[in-house]
């Protein structure tokens, strides 16, 4: 219980990735839906470019929070977030 409390305390994306793996360790659904996610949001050809990780695009990020949101937020809520995954999934595999 502390962890989550502490997690919950936590601001910026550190805190949001934070809280988002910790429903997913307890929900191996939402793991799942979560990285197929990230993996959809992916910078395309991202081997190309520093850090030379699958992160999305700052870019896209913004557009899609101002297209969601009206504006570009820092975070997006993470029900709002685990909700969209879910739909996702649902969309691509029923």
């Amino acid at each position: 219980m502390i962890i989550f409390v502490a997690m919950s305390e936590s601001s910026g994306w550190a805190g949001f990735i934070a809280r988002l793996s910790a429903r997913a360790v307890v929900n191996p659904r939402v793991a799942v839906d979560l990285l197929s996610l990230a993996w959809a949001f992916r910078r395309r050809e991202w081997w190309r470019h520093a850090p030379f990780l699958p992160l999305p695009d700052r870019t896209y990020l913004e557009w899609r929070l101002h297209t969601a949101y009206g504006e570009e937020r820092d975070l997006p809520p993470v029900r709002d977030v685990l909700r969209f995954a879910r739909w996702r999934r649902r969309l691509l595999h029923d």
